[in-house]
């Protein structure tokens, strides 16, 4: 089935096709480990979780790579300010190593509790740095570089089609020029590839490179780690709109600068989650929410990750309290169903082609996930399927979804609750309504509902 996804540099949707047959290459941008990822940057890997899980539905053979920033990314990202991991550092008054260590294991606790596979190669920044010295010395070969003030800076204006990805205008952002923060910018948009001493002496992590004692930029690093583990060409890379401006720009133009061709076929972006009126969440600002504080008020990882498939990727979303809690309610009420499915104790059936069909469709139309779920809805609500179709489709269905609902187990309805029912029943054969009401409401009392039908009665959990 054809799968469509919607590439920033070309910004429409296009028909996917792989460099190699079967298989697909994945790049993600990883979290910079100087304080606890913010549900906004979850929404960026619960996105490319999304799109690894979909191109398993579809057979695909795919290798992920996910970088760990553990040097290099200042404060701010066009080469200024102090190093995150020393800011962190200096915040808790620990060692920056101290900080990389707490803020990774912090991180992947994330992932695991948002049912989030593991990238199959996951690659930290401070174990690469000779990867990063041997491609700036092929970038300095084909003579896109020059060195001031003792630091390897990128040339842009030996790049014709620099800022292709953000469609920059450079005339018009040279006004807002970015020279007067580093004089030793010949552009603008240059960039350093390599620090050293020169302009950050105390940096608490350094290494020898041929250019002196310092550290890379932060660019480089994605561009040296992505072409070790998928090649000079590869198929996807994926974060969110926040990096297609700088951090992306720049890592196809050093990439390409050092290949001497197209480095990336497909580039994939997910919207920011916002707050307020429309404020980026944010750890600069302060105003950053984790998945912890969630967990604290009482919602589970998966209403996190249901509330996030509610929407398209693409979209910007607003997060309220009251947004989470419709799809924590939607998430107990699947749960409910499902657990209600498995009480029948009917052996599951292959999964119906139409409804698999439909599902299908929806998530290779560029992970249309909000019609995803439609489809799920309209199985789970289904008057037309077994409860064993209905099984064996949620099943399919959370393959892609990752919200544990094939984990999900038959919950037996206690003894007390069915003699409850079963007097109830009594009584309103005997038109005894008053008592029979004083029975629904112990019924409640428990947990649980009683649903009159045609035939009898069926109990479930309210």
């Amino acid at each position: 089935m054809e799968i469509r996804l919607t590439n920033t540099m070309s910004r429409r949707k296009e028909i996917f096709k792989p460099l190699k047959i079967g298989e697909v290459g994945i790049y993600t941008c990883g979290l910079t480990v100087y304080n606890f990822a913010h549900i906004g940057n979850l929404r960026a890997y619960v996105f490319a979780d999304t799109l690894k899980r979909m191109f398993l539905f579809n057979g695909y053979k795919v290798r992920h790579v996910m970088n760990i920033t553990d040097v290099g990314h200042l404060t701010g990202d066009e080469d200024e300010g102090e190093d995150k991991m020393e800011a962190g550092a200096r915040r808790e008054g620990k060692t920056v190593w101290e900080i990389v260590d707490f803020y990774t294991k912090a991180f992947f606790k994330d992932l695991e509790r948002l049912r989030i596979i593991l990238p199959t190669v996951t690659c930290r920044a401070t174990e690469h740095v000779q990867d990063m010295i041997d491609m700036i010395q092929k970038i300095e070969a084909n003579g896109y570089t020059y060195i001031a003030g003792g630091n390897v800076y990128f040339d842009t204006s030996k790049v014709p089609d620099y800022g292709k990805l953000a469609r920059l205008q450079l005339d018009e952002e040279k006004i807002r020029s970015r020279v007067e923060n580093d004089p030793f910018k010949k552009n603008p948009f240059d960039f350093v590839l390599w620090f050293t001493r020169y302009k950050y002496e105390n940096h608490a992590m350094q290494w020898d490179s041929p250019w002196g004692r310092g550290f890379p930029g932060w660019h480089i690093e994605c561009s040296a780690m992505a072409s070790k583990y998928l090649g000079e060409r590869f198929d996807i890379h994926t974060g969110g709109i926040d990096h297609i401006p700088v951090h992306h720009t720049n890592e196809i133009a050093q990439s390409e600068a050092a290949f001497g061709h197209e480095w990336v076929n497909f580039w994939l972006h997910s919207e920011f989650l916002v707050i307020g009126e429309g404020e980026k969440m944010s750890k600069s600002l302060g105003n950053f929410i984790t998945l912890q504080t969630l967990i604290d008020r009482g919602y589970e990882p998966a209403d996190y990750r249901y509330y996030l498939l509610g929407a398209h990727y693409k979209k910007q979303l607003t997060f309220t309290m009251e947004a989470l809690d419709g799809a924590k309610s939607a998430m107990k009420k699947l749960i409910t169903r499902i657990e209600e499915l498995k009480e029948l104790n009917e052996s599951e059936t292959r999964p119906n082609d139409d409804h698999m069909n439909e599902f299908h469709e929806a998530i290779n139309d560029d992970l249309n996930t909000p019609k995803a779920l439609a489809v799920l809805w309209k199985v789970v609500d289904s008057e037309d399927l077994r409860p064993g179709e209905k099984l064996s489709l949620i099943d399919r269905f959370d393959e892609v979804l990752g919200l544990g609902l094939s984990e999900v187990e038959s919950k037996t309805i206690p003894e007390e609750v069915i003699e409850l029912a079963n007097r109830r029943d009594a009584a309103r054969k005997e038109r005894n309504w008053e008592k029979a009401d004083e029975l629904r409401q112990l019924i409640s009392e428990k947990g649980y509902e009683v649903l009159d039908e045609r035939d009898g009665y069926k109990i479930r959990r309210r």
